[in-house]
């Protein structure tokens, strides 16, 4: 993990395109608290044409964006905003962001603050008035950082695969 702070102006937050599935998939991969797969693996897992499939499922949805996090012209960090009407407190909208990843090599540099401070602002302009993530339990640096950021950690999760 880096210990040199990046300037924010040094970070350009924009939604993904297909192009950047692979890296998407791969950022995804690494930060996988059960990670355990080799570098070969997880390139030859990320060029599987499913996640291509699901990024056109996701591109066309209204209420879904993946964004990636660019420094010098490389996707370093990627997290996705879904808006999720509601009819909770008079309507409220909320965002879940999902997915938020970013490059090891890049982890403690600020990348992950400016793209939640981009990612709260992007839901805030969509109407939304509060937000919400999961992290993986095993995730504790992960945690950290989010209860840093002023996130609360409210509620327990649960989830089925169906």
């Amino acid at each position: 993990m880096s210990e040199a702070k990046v300037a924010p102006s040094e970070i350009t937050i924009r939604p993904a395109r297909r192009e950047d599935v692979r890296r998407v998939a791969t950022l995804i991969m690494l930060g996988a608290a059960n990670q355990t797969m080799t570098p070969a693996e997880i390139e030859a897992e990320a060029a599987h044409p499913s996640y291509e499939q699901s990024f056109d499922v996701v591109a066309a949805s209204p209420d879904n964006t993946l964004f990636v996090a660019e420094r010098n012209g490389a996707v370093i960090g990627t997290f996705q905003v879904t808006i999720i009407p509601g009819i909770i407190s008079r309507g409220r909208k909320r965002a879940k962001f999902e997915s938020v990843h970013v490059a090891p090599e890049c982890r403690g540099m600020g990348v992950g603050a400016v793209m939640i401070g981009f990612a709260i602002d992007f839901a805030r302009s969509k109407g939304a008035e509060l937000v919400e993530l999961t992290s993986n339990k095993a995730r504790l640096d992960a945690h950290r950082f989010y209860r840093n950021l002023g996130f609360d950690q409210s509620h327990e999760g649960f989830k089925i695969l169906v």
